[in-house]
């Protein structure tokens, strides 16, 4: 069977405001979005330099010793940042939960003080460590390079759907909303190991929007549901892999696709790293199916959908499979959480 092919869409029109390449860049990301539910983006906002910076600063970050990450662990944290050990975090539902999803992760969101859900302080390395003396003004200068790279892809989504290219801008931008910049490490596994295993479990994306970028070793696929296959996701230097998670599936009453996918551990003698922007967006919004994704003379296929909510019930779900507890926020607002299956 022949490889899914992932689009590849070049921005550098679309972001110098070319009417043209607005036009044809929203008419590609339309077909992505129906058809496959991947694609990779080149021609972007953010530098080369910023990425090789950043990719650097996490490796040191990783090869720290192990009691220097759980000084910051996420069990540490009032609002889930900070260092996540292997096992944590479980995102495919399997009979052996004993099985583990081999990588770890460092997660960063805006600095708030404690309140709703996931809003307070991140944790931070000791500056002192060794390559740590830049790390916090590195990743937070990547994490608002990439933001900003989100609220273009909102906005050619929204063109994408024939709606005013502002239409998610209040979502997208809002400065108290769920933006988390998530880095990981998959160790590297010999290539005469018997099980390769599995770097992240199949799921799909519990929010909005997500911008991941990798480095060369690979192990993305992402699953083509009407043959059942599963299909490699070529790294290209530079280039952010783009997928939409159930919140916008819903939205747009499920005319854009929230894909399965899962990274299997690299068979290499190098570890791989990747790092994972998710801009979900307002907590207060009510997502409803988009009037231009309702065909005429049909009703939309959901209810009305606080993103807070959801968000709180997919995230609970995913991180009580590796025994981790996730704070709520305000408990007058959520008092009690129940964990939500995964969306195939």
């Amino acid at each position: 069977m022949s490889a899914l092919k992932i689009p590849i869409i070049d921005l550098s029109g679309y972001l110098r405001d070319d009417l043209d390449a607005k036009k044809a860049c929203s008419i590609e990301l339309r077909d992505a979005m129906e058809n496959v539910g991947f694609l990779q983006v080149v021609g972007h906002s953010v530098s080369s330099d910023l990425q090789k910076r950043f990719i650097e600063a996490v490796a040191a970050f990783f090869a720290l010793p192990m009691e220097e990450k759980q000084r910051i662990g996420q069990d540490k944290s009032s609002c889930n940042r900070g260092y996540e050990r292997i096992g944590v975090e479980r995102l495919e539902e399997v009979l052996d939960n004993s099985t583990l999803e081999m990588k770890e992760g460092f997660t960063v969101r805006p600095e708030r003080p404690l309140g709703r859900f996931m809003a307070g302080p991140n944790q931070w390395p000791d500056p002192s460590l060794p390559g740590m003396a830049n790390f916090r003004q590195t990743y937070m200068e990547y994490f608002e390079s990439v933001h900003q790279l989100s609220k273009s892809m909102f906005r050619l989504i929204a063109l994408s759907l024939d709606l005013d290219e502002q239409y998610f801008d209040a979502f997208a931008a809002d400065p108290d909303g769920i933006q988390l910049c998530r880095s990981h490490h998959y160790p590297a596994t010999p290539s005469d190991a018997v099980d390769r295993g599995r770097g992240i479990g199949a799921h799909t994306d519990f929010g909005a929007l997500t911008l991941l970028l990798q480095d060369d070793i690979g192990g993305l696929e992402v699953l083509h549901k009407p043959t059942g296959t599963w299909h490699h996701v070529t790294p290209i230097e530079g280039a952010y892999v783009i997928n939409i998670g159930d919140l916008m599936q819903r939205w747009t009453n499920d005319r854009y696709r929230s894909t399965m996918h899962r990274v299997m551990s690299p068979t290499s003698n190098k570890p791989r790293y990747s790092v994972a922007f998710f801009n979900d967006g307002a907590l207060d919004t009510v997502v409803e199916a988009i009037p231009t994704c309702i065909p005429a003379g049909e009703k939309p296929k959901y209810g009305p959908l606080l993103v807070e909510d959801h968000l709180i019930k997919r995230y609970t779900q995913s991180y009580s499979l590796g025994g981790a507890i996730i704070k709520t926020g305000a408990p007058t607002l959520h008092e009690t959480i129940q964990p939500q299956a995964i969306v195939a």
